[in-house]
C-alpha cells in the first residue's frame, strides 16, 4: 500500500516525502531544551524546491493533549502555508510512515520504527541521557547519523544511507508472522483449540486526500534550457532568494495571507475542481484577476491535480495538461503556468508551445506538457 499511501498525501513521482517526527517531551525535536524544530521548519521550506520535495510531520498525542490542537497549529501555521501537513497521530502515522523517503527525527519510537522499516533517518535531537543506555533505542541513537544545524540541509539529506540494522532485528524476529504466531499462543494460553481459518491482521485504513497546500509566496527560478523547455525550481516562503542560473519571479496563491505581495506577483493562482458551485468558471476569474492586479501577468487556474486554465495578459487563454502521448507528465499544474510564464518573460511565442508542446523540467525530471487554446 506504500504507493497509495504516498498519492494520498499528494506526493507525486520524483518527489521525496521528508516525514518530520517528534516525541514528547523537553528533549525532543519539538522541545524546549534544543529549539530544534522551530528553527528548521523555514530552513526546509527554503532550501528544499516544492516540486522535488513533500513536507509532513508526526508529532506525539501527548504534545497535541498537552498544548492543545490549536496552538499547536499556531506554532506550525506558517510552515503549514508553506506545505507542511499535519498528519493524524493516531489514526495516520503508520501510513505516513510507510510513506517516507527520509525521517528527521529524535530518541523516540517513530523513529526507530522508521529505521526498522528501512528509511533513512536523520536524528535532529537525540537526549541519550533520557534513555536507558542497554536499550535498542539508545544503540539506535548512537548508531544514527545527525543533523547538523550549521551546514545546508538538503546535501545532508541527500547523503543519507540505509539505516543501522538493529532497529530491524530488534522489532521483530519473524517478519510478516505475528498474527498466526500470537493467536497460536493465547489460544494456547487458553486451552482452547485455534480456529481453522488464517490469521490476519486489519490493514491500516486509507487516509483522506491531502496534497500540499501552499499558500504563501512562491519565489520561482526559471531558465529556458531548450527549444519548448523550461527549467523550473519552486521554493514556498523562502527566507533568501533562489540560488543558480535564471530569472527569478513571485507566484501567489488567491488565497494567501500575504496581500501586499497578491498585488505585486507576476503569477496568480488557485485550485479548485471545474464543477465547484462556489467558483466562477476558470476564464471569468483569471480575467477578473488580471483586471484587478495590473501587475499579474498570467493567471492560472489548476483545474484537476494534472490541469490547468492559464490566462496570460494579452488575453490569450491556454489549456495546460499533462500529454498523454508522453506519459512521462505528473507534477502539480502550477508549475506548467509558471513555465509558461518563464516562456513569455524571455519574448517567445506562445505559438510554439501550441505547436510543439512545451518540457517543464523540475529536478531531474522532465514532463511533457500539452498546450491548446480555449476558444480558437
Amino acid at each position: 500500500m506504500r504507493a497509495t499511501y504516498r498519492r494520498a498525501l499528494g506526493v507525486r513521482p520524483g518527489q521525496r516525502l521528508v516525514l518530520l517526527n517528534s516525541t514528547w517531551g523537553t528533549g525532543s525535536l519539538a522541545g524546549d531544551d534544543c529549539d530544534i524544530l522551530p528553527a528548521l521548519l523555514p530552513r526546509l521550506s527554503t532550501e528544499l524546491p516544492v516540486d522535488e520535495y513533500r513536507l509532513a510531520a508526526v508529532l506525539h498525542p501527548n504534545i497535541w493533549h498537552g498544548h492543545g490542537p490549536g496552538q499547536v497549529r499556531a506554532w506550525l501555521d506558517r510552515a503549514m502555508r508553506a506545505g507542511l501537513t499535519l498528519i493524524d497521530p493516531v489514526h495516520g502515522w503508520r501510513q505516513a510512515l510507510i510513506a517516507a523517503d527520509t525521517v528527521i527525527g529524535d530518541h523516540g519510537s517513530v523513529s526507530f520504527y522508521a529505521a526498522a522499516l528501512g528509511t533513512p533517518v536523520l536524528l535532529g535531537a537525540w537526549p541519550l541521557s533520557t534513555i536507558d543506555p542497554h536499550s535498542p533505542s539508545a544503540a539506535f541513537v548512537r548508531e544514527a547519523p545527525r543533523l547538523d544545524p550549521r551546514a545546508p540541509l538538503r546535501p545532508q539529506l541527500d547523503a543519507l544511507g540505509p539505516p543501522p540494522a538493529g532497529p530491524a532485528h530488534l522489532t521483530t524476529s519473524q517478519p510478516g508472522k505475528s498474527a498466526a504466531r500470537l493467536r497460536r499462543l493465547f489460544h494456547e494460553l487458553m486451552d482452547l483449540p485455534e480456529p481453522a481459518y488464517a490469521a490476519t491482521l486489519r490493514r491500516l485504513p486509507l487516509p483522506p486526500y491531502e496534497p500540499a497546500a501552499i499558500t504563501a509566496p512562491q519565489r520561482v527560478l526559471t531558465r529556458i534550457t531548450a527549444p519548448g523547455e523550461v527549467t523550473v525550481t519552486r521554493y514556498a516562503d523562502p527566507a533568501y532568494e533562489p540560488e543558480g542560473t535564471g530569472d527569478v519571479f513571485t507566484a501567489v496563491h488567491e488565497e494567501t495571507r500575504d496581500r501586499g505581495v497578491l498585488s505585486s506577483a507576476d503569477l496568480v493562482f488557485r485550485t479548485g475542481a471545474p464543477d465547484d458551485p462556489r467558483l466562477e468558471p476558470a476564464e471569468v476569474w483569471a480575467a477578473g484577476t488580471l483586471e484587478r492586479l495590473p501587475g499579474c501577468a498570467v493567471a492560472v487556474h489548476a483545474d484537476t491535480p494534472h490541469t490547468a486554465t492559464a490566462r496570460t495578459r494579452d488575453g490569450q487563454l491556454l489549456h495546460l495538461a499533462a500529454d498523454p502521448r508522453s506519459g512521462t507528465a505528473d507534477a502539480d499544474p502550477v508549475a506548467y503556468g509558471c513555465a509558461l510564464h518563464a516562456w513569455i518573460a524571455g519574448g517567445k511565442a506562445v505559438d510554439e508551445l501550441v505547436a510543439q508542446g512545451l518540457q517543464v523540467r523540475l529536478g531531474d525530471r522532465s514532463h511533457a506538457v500539452r498546450v491548446t487554446r480555449i476558444g480558437g
